[in-house]
């Protein structure tokens, strides 16, 4: 579900900032959306209540990303005693306008897998990004 759309607080509100500015900080260049999902009755069938989701976008391609843009997907469970969700997991995804290059999900090994891999640097990046996420937010 797109990012904005779940704002209920301001502590809601500052954390997905902090995840923009982690973001900016690995990959400065790239420009950050908080809501990559249109807003058609296809895209809602695959409403995830329990996702915060939000997008990087690069300026054009780039053999170092391996991708255009990339998806991050915070897998969140709300607790009804306070308002600021807990951090499940994450996965990111590289996507081109053909789909889908890579994945990085945090469960196991954190490998990257897929056809057209980043550069070892990137996915160095990206893997730093996922540990301060769980900095950020709470877990169990």
């Amino acid at each position: 579900m797109n990012s904005s759309e779940q704002v209920t607080n301001v502590l809601v509100a500052k954390a997905l900032a902090s995840v923009a500015t982690l973001a900016k900080n690995q990959f400065p260049s790239a420009s950050v959306d908080f809501s990559p999902w249109r807003d058609d009755p296809f895209t809602k069938l695959w409403h995830e209540e329990d996702s915060l989701d939000l997008s990087l976008h690069f300026p054009g391609w780039n053999p170092i990303y391996q991708c255009r843009s990339i998806l991050i997907q915070l897998q969140v469970v709300k607790d009804h005693s306070d308002d600021f969700p807990r951090l499940l997991g994450v996965i990111m995804r590289g996507l081109t306008f053909e789909g889908e290059r890579w994945k990085l999900a945090t469960v196991g090994d954190w490998q990257i897998t897929g056809s057209h891999l980043p550069q070892t640097i990137v996915m160095d990046q990206l893997r730093e990004i996922c540990r301060n996420l769980f900095t950020l937010f709470p877990s169990d």
